[in-house]
């Protein structure tokens, strides 16, 4: 049952050519700035897009390849959307059960699948209610209900957690990380959130431009971005440059010591927590110092994230209670510090 597909698709400017697969019980997500065309892919892999070329298949069954084009109730498939869509007036249990009666089965039978549907996802006695009656977490748990009542053998999540507030996402997170991992089918989820990503996802594809650009576990893309955008997502400072030895010249002028040797083309990446901000130039020799510019500023938790330009630009957290007694403003003068240990550096 496991999806394999190469989805070539025109919406004006952006052309989105993006080959992807994925096997019984994995979860997919597909990560990226808004405007990349993740919604663009869902829809194609829905049937509710006809794609401009490439070809989807799930299984032995193909969806789309030239003249083929299943349409959308046809397509083994149960889809999430970001606003979850439920029929406003039909009750929780006839939404849940809408997709089973749309393709003939019985309406008792349909019934008894909803309601144990909702039993199962934490909306035990609420089919009699409106939607309009339900909370923003509620109504995306009704909405996988109805995703999943149908057996479906392939999942796709458009930004499912995004209409909720931080507390209720945070509980229906961990619900919906349940509920795939109990998915015997194809998952693709896509979404700009990192965190949904990371904590969702067995393997992660970002997009960007309508394009792949890295692909992996949720820890390699972390631990290892590719581009800049991936980089700031999950709090890195990502320099390209070319390795020597100990030491690397980037690409944008200056020099970053590392602590393994390094060689040709590579990217240099510096967690914001491992710079060290002072207001006049370190006493001893640390490897590397650099002059820099606070500038910006904004409280991120417990800290204070500092945009550092200057010659090696940078992201660095200082707590709070530092950034006071600093005097730190935007504009500020400063030096930053970074122990070669705490350098990654790895190939491009």
């Amino acid at each position: 049952m496991s999806l394999s597909g190469h989805v070539v698709a025109r919406r004006g400017e952006l052309t989105v050519d993006v080959g992807l697969s994925v096997g019984d019980g994995e979860v997919l997500t597909v990560l990226g700035p808004n405007g990349a065309g993740k919604s663009t892919l869902l829809r194609v892999l829905a049937g509710l897009l006809r794609p401009d070329g490439g070809r989807v298949e799930v299984g032995s069954e193909v969806w789309d390849d030239g003249d083929v084009h299943l349409p959308p109730h046809r397509r083994s498939v149960g889809m999430v959307f970001q606003d979850h869509l439920l029929f406003p007036h039909l009750t929780v249990t006839e939404n849940v059960a809408f997709g089973l009666r749309s393709r003939g089965t019985r309406r008792s039978a349909a019934r008894a699948t909803a309601i144990s549907w909702l039993d199962r996802v934490g909306l035990a006695g609420l089919g009699e209610r409106r939607p309009g009656q339900l909370s923003g977490g509620q109504s995306q748990r009704a909405a996988l209900a109805r995703a999943l009542a149908g057996d479906p053998r392939m999942l796709l999540l458009d930004e499912p957690l995004s209409a909720l507030d931080a507390r209720t996402r945070l509980t229906v997170r961990a619900e919906l990380r349940r509920h795939l991992a109990d998915f015997p089918g194809s998952t693709v989820m896509v979404t700009h959130d990192p965190v949904d990503a990371m904590a969702l996802a067995g393997r992660v594809v970002v997009v960007e431009d309508g394009r792949v650009v890295q692909e992996g576990s949720p820890a390699d893309v972390s631990r290892r971005p590719r581009t800049d955008y991936v980089a700031r997502l999950v709090g890195l400072s990502l320099l390209p440059g070319t390795g020597a030895g100990t030491s690397v010249r980037l690409d944008g002028g200056g020099t970053v010591a590392v602590a393994e040797d390094a060689a040709g083309p590579v990217f240099v990446a510096v967690r914001p927590e491992s710079v060290a901000l002072y207001l006049s130039r370190p006493d001893g020799s640390p490897r590397n110092v650099w002059p820099a510019r606070v500038a910006g500023a904004t409280p991120h938790g417990t800290t204070v994230r500092c945009e550092l330009d200057g010659e090696v630009p940078l992201i660095a957290d200082v707590t709070a209670a530092a950034f006071a007694e600093l005097g730190l403003a935007p504009g500020s003068e400063v030096w930053a510090t970074v122990k070669a240990s705490e350098v990654a550096v790895y190939a491009r």
